[in-house]
């Protein structure tokens, strides 16, 4: 079975607590705080793997977890980190955020790695938090918790030519005389319902690889029959060969179909639409006349190439494939997947938090707040110390005095109620 699209849970290994302990040693005095750090929660990497063709391995195992850090102990033990997880994918792999709809990461390289969540840091231990006037702290810090994220795991082909053109033109056919793939071929639609690769070697040696995908119809871009696995493949080519079947046979309007699926290239993606594109008139061995002339204006009138071929008898083949091994020497290999800045999901600003003041509550929020108030001990007075004095730091209290918060107020710091005092 070819599976090129799945939704799975990814979730980063929570960070270890840090320890909240003293040293206690015979005929030690005042032996202090020996509290160690938490273990860092373990990271989420996707890839690349050559052995693996498909995405079939996540159709049914949908939730991958990284192994959490562990808590700190005495003595200034530092709790183990968590181990990492390695998702491994076929290349070609293209990671989607379900939520924004973003591009993530690109897997199109041959042994890629891509970190893609990072682990909660582990907690301090109450070591940390000795001062020349706090010198027996009683509290240490939580660790972070991992983060959890839904993803989109899409599988686009990597081929040098794609094979357009309405089912039952030709394609399965040309794809098995020129390379080595054996594609079903039948007279009927959607013989091909899932993307064959083959390799075709030229004359000098070389080598391009060509994909034949399922056939696209009106409506494609919107999903309708196998629309949307065509246009995800047929996105990473660098040629498009449109073929177009000039027999007659199949009651069909070739110069129709052209516009057709142009039309839902156009729709799916700008760029792909202005993909250099060579047309093939096939099935010239039963050619009818008048609709190889309305094939011959077209091309002429679209300012393309035009190669006359026949899958049956091999007529003219060899000579389109010299002139596509030239052509695509002159066609830059490049990223054809156009995304941002790659994105580590717990890469956002450590720092960000908000105030907002709804019917006369203050509610403080961000990752700055989240990472605060997971490491401190709101029943500890040492611990609410350390709280206060970080939201100073931070200028978290001079943003409420600005905001007009009064004593008494109440103040909401994630999910912990706070009354304002000064």
């Amino acid at each position: 079975m070819f599976t090129d699209y799945t939704k799975i849970t990814i979730k980063s290994g929570d960070g270890g607590n840090g320890a909240t302990t003293f040293r206690r040693e015979k005929y030690v005095a005042a032996g202090g705080p020996d509290g160690g750090d938490g273990g860092n929660g373990g990271n989420i990497y996707f890839q690349v793997d050559k052995d693996k063709d498909t995405l079939i391995d996540f159709r049914y195992n949908k939730k991958f977890k990284a192994k959490n850090g562990e808590n700190g102990s005495g003595n200034h033990c530092n709790g183990k980190y968590g181990d990492d997880l390695y998702i491994k994918v076929p290349i070609g792999t293209v990671i989607k955020d379900v939520k924004t709809g973003k591009i993530v990461a690109d897997l199109s390289k041959p042994n890629q790695k891509e970190l893609i969540l990072k682990g909660g840091k582990g907690g301090r231990g109450n070591s940390h938090f000795a001062t020349s006037t706090r010198q027996a702290p009683r509290f240490s810090e939580d660790g972070e918790k991992g983060e959890e994220k839904e993803i989109i795991l899409e599988l686009k082909l990597l081929a040098d030519v794609g094979l357009l053109g309405f089912p039952n033109v030709g394609k399965s056919t040309f794809l098995s005389i020129v390379t080595d793939a054996k594609p079903k071929i039948a007279n009927y639609h959607f013989t091909t319902i899932i993307p064959n690769l083959g390799v075709v070697k030229t004359k000098s040696g070389n080598g391009f690889v060509i994909a034949d995908i399922p056939g696209i119809i009106e409506g494609a871009s919107q999903g309708v029959g196998l629309g949307i696995q065509f246009l995800r493949h047929v996105e990473r080519t660098r040629l498009l060969l449109h073929f177009l079947d000039v027999s007659g046979e199949e009651g069909r309007n070739p110069v129709e179909d052209f516009y057709s699926i142009n039309k839902e290239l156009k729709k799916y993606s700008e760029k792909l639409a202005k993909r250099k594109q060579i047309i093939v008139a096939n099935k010239m061995d039963i050619v009818n006349k008048e609709i190889l002339k309305q094939v011959e204006s077209l091309a002429k009138k679209e300012g393309l190439e035009l190669y006359k071929i026949s899958g049956a008898t091999k007529e003219g083949v060899q000579e389109l494939i010299d002139h596509i091994e030239k052509t695509l020497k002159n066609l830059p290999k490049e990223d054809l997947i156009e995304y941002e800045e790659k994105t580590i999901y717990t890469l956002e600003d450590e720092e960000k938090w908000t105030i907002k003041k709804e019917k006369g509550v203050f509610i403080v929020s961000g990752k700055a707040i989240q990472r605060l108030m997971g490491r401190v001990n709101i029943e500890e007075n040492e611990s609410i110390y350390y709280l206060q004095k970080s939201l100073k730091n931070m200028g978290v209290d001079a943003k409420l005095k600005e905001m007009g918060v009064c004593e008494g107020d109440t103040v909401i710091l994630e999910d912990w109620e706070l009354e304002w005092y000064e």
